[in-house]
């Protein structure tokens, strides 16, 4: 059988054309839409949950390098080896930042945060591009988290808990974990 759309060769039970995506009609399997009449293609909801997985690893990506970055920056300015040198500080004399022990505790809360962070984001794409039984979990704990982050976190928290907590995609993301 062939595809209408695109005229590609159709292997037998597959449910979409894998080159243009439209559906063959010959038995593809199908999650629940709200109700036992209406019936999602398992492709769509295959396609939409890589789709969150991708933006989730270049969120990833997005969180690890400006955010190290950030803090090399933050660290050479508060240990004087910034544009401001030893002597020079831009708030003045006050020197509060340069007290025992302030900027390593500083540093390394801002440090935890960012791993947490990115790796939180990373392990929420990885998890949901392999359609790990844990991937979905991970991937609406670090949507609720990234609501916290305007703008693009809250966005991709809003398409994250949109995508995931559909009943619909659910039964269909559990069908693919398995």
């Amino acid at each position: 059988m062939y595809c209408n759309g695109c005229g590609q060769a159709l292997v037998a039970g597959q449910g979409f054309c894998p080159r243009c995506g439209r559906a063959s009609g010959m038995g593809m399997p199908m999650a629940p839409v709200g109700g036992p009449v209406s019936w999602l293609p398992l492709g769509l909801i295959e396609r939409r949950v890589n789709a969150l997985a991708v933006g989730w690893l270049v969120y990833g990506g997005l969180i690890a390098v400006t955010g190290f970055f950030g803090l090399a920056f933050a660290h050479a300015m508060l240990s004087g080896h910034g544009p401001f040198g030893p002597d020079m500080h831009p708030w003045g004399g006050h020197r509060f930042w340069m007290g025992p022990g302030m900027p390593l505790f500083f540093m390394r809360f801002a440090w935890l945060t960012l791993a947490v962070r990115a790796g939180l984001a990373l392990a929420a794409g990885f998890g949901l591009m392999q359609k790990t039984t844990w991937g979905r979990g991970v991937a609406i704990v670090a949507g609720c988290l990234a609501l916290l982050h305007m703008p693009f976190g809250t966005a991709l928290g809003i398409w994250t808990l949109v995508v995931l907590l559909n009943a619909s995609n659910a039964t269909g993301y559990e069908a693919m974990a398995r």
